[in-house]
C-alpha cells in the first residue's frame, strides 16, 4: 500500500460513522498527487543533467576511473565506403597466368587489400600496364604498376615523377631506389612470380610505407576496371582499348572512362557522379535504346539522361574522328550502368 492509500484509507476510518467529504477526499489526493509527480518530475532532471554531464565526461575524457570511454549511443562513426572493382569471375589473377597481363582493358589482373588500403584510382591502358593507387590512412600515395615484360614497365612513366633514360632504367632486383626529382619520392622494381613483372612508386613517405604496400597487392585475383560501368555493344570493327577510375573522393564522387578505338582515333565514354552535382538535365532531343537523351549544340557529345546526380556522356568528337553520333548511339545503347553508385557491392 502507498502513502497516498494508507491516507485515504484513514480519512475513510475517521468518517466511518458520519458522511464522507468527497470533494475534501478528492482535493487532498490530487494535490498529494501533484507533489508527487513534481517530486518525480525533479528527479529526472536531475538523472537526465548527471547523463549529460556523465556523457561529456565520457567525450572529453576517455580515461576517467569508474566512467566509460564512450556511452552507447556514441558509438564509433560508420566506417568510409571505399571503392572496390567488382571481381572478374572465372579470370585468373597476374600470379597465375602473368601473360593475360594487360591484354583486356577491361580487366584488372590483380588486387587491394581493403583490409589496410583504401583504392584511390585504377587503369588498363593501351600500353598493355595495368596500374592501382591507394593509400594506407595517413599516409602518401602509392601507385603500383604491372606487367608482363620489363621493358613495358621501364617504358611506361609514372604521373608526377621524372622519367628514366633507357639506359638507366631499374634493375627489378626489389631494391628501394631514391629520386629527388622534381620531389622525393621513393621507387620499387620488383617480379612478385615468374613471367610478371612490377613497380611501386611513392611521393615523400618512408621506406617502411613502401615496403607494407608491396605486401598489401593481391596478385591471385582479378577484378573488372569499369566499376559500375560496363559497355556490352560497340560500333562495328571497334573495341575497347583503355580503361581508368578515379575514386579518390569516393563516395563524394567518382569518375569512370573507357576509350573505344578502331584502328587509330578514339571516342570515349564517361560516367562521372557528384553528389553536389546538379540533377540531370531534362530536356532531350534524341531517343537511345527508348530512353531519352541529349545531343549536344557542337555536335560531339551525346548523353544518355535520366541518372541521378550523374552524367554518361559519349564524345566522339576531336581527336575521334572518324564515329558518328550512330556509333555513340550503340555504345550508350548497350551501356550498363549500376542502380545505386554510391555501393561498390551493387556494381557486379
Amino acid at each position: 500500500m502507498t502513502d497516498l492509500d494508507e491516507r485515504i484509507a484513514s480519512v475513510l476510518r475517521e468518517r466511518a460513522e458520519g458522511d464522507i467529504d468527497t470533494d475534501r477526499l478528492l482535493s487532498r489526493s490530487r494535490a498529494r498527487g501533484r507533489r508527487r509527480q513534481v517530486r518525480r518530475r525533479a528527479a529526472t532532471g536531475m538523472a537526465l543533467a548527471l547523463v549529460g554531464v556523465l556523457g561529456f565526461a565520457a567525450v572529453t575524457a576517455p580515461g576517467l576511473p569508474g566512467l566509460p570511454g564512450r556511452l552507447p549511443w556514441m558509438a564509433a562513426t560508420p566506417a568510409i565506403v571505399n571503392a572496390v572493382p567488382p571481381r572478374a569471375g572465372g579470370v585468373p589473377g597476374a600470379a597465375q597466368q602473368p601473360e593475360l597481363v594487360g591484354t583486356d582493358p577491361q580487366v584488372l589482373h590483380l588486387g587491394l587489400d581493403t583490409s589496410q588500403a583504401r583504392y584511390l584510382s585504377w587503369t588498363v591502358d593501351r600500353s598493355q600496364v595495368e596500374s592501382i593507387q591507394f593509400s594506407f590512412e595517413g599516409e602518401q600515395p602509392i601507385t603500383v604498376q604491372v606487367a608482363r615484360s620489363a621493358q613495358l614497365i621501364n617504358q611506361t612513366e609514372i604521373e608526377g615523377f621524372s622519367p628514366r633514360p633507357v639506359q638507366d632504367q631499374l634493375s627489378f632486383n626489389g631494391e628501394i631506389w631514391q629520386q629527388s626529382e622534381p620531389v622525393e619520392s621513393l621507387i620499387k622494381n620488383w617480379q612478385p612470380a615468374p613471367g610478371l613483372y612490377a613497380r611501386a612508386a611513392m611521393r615523400g613517405g618512408d621506406r617502411r610505407t613502401l615496403a607494407r604496400a608491396v605486401y598489401a597487392i593481391r596478385w591471385d585475383e582479378a577484378r573488372r576496371c569499369g566499376g559500375p560501368l560496363g559497355l556490352t555493344a560497340q560500333p562495328a570493327g571497334a573495341r575497347v582499348v583503355s580503361c581508368s577510375v578515379d575514386a579518390a573522393t569516393f563516395p563524394a564522387s567518382l569518375t569512370v572512362a573507357l576509350a573505344v578505338a578502331r584502328d587509330g582515333p578514339s571516342m570515349w565514354v564517361r560516367l562521372e557522379y557528384a553528389t553536389q552535382l546538379a540533377s540531370s538535365r531534362s530536356e532531350s532531343n534524341r531517343t537511345v535504346g527508348g530512353r531519352p537523351a541529349y545531343l549536344y549544340p557542337d555536335g560531339t557529345k551525346l548523353e544518355l539522361l535520366g541518372l541521378p546526380k550523374a552524367h554518361l556522356i559519349a564524345d566522339f568528337g576531336w581527336p575521334a574522328l572518324g564515329f558518328t553520333e550512330a556509333d555513340a548511339t550503340k555504345l550508350l545503347a548497350g551501356a550498363r550502368v549500376s542502380k545505386d553508385l554510391t555501393r561498390p557491392e551493387t556494381w557486379e
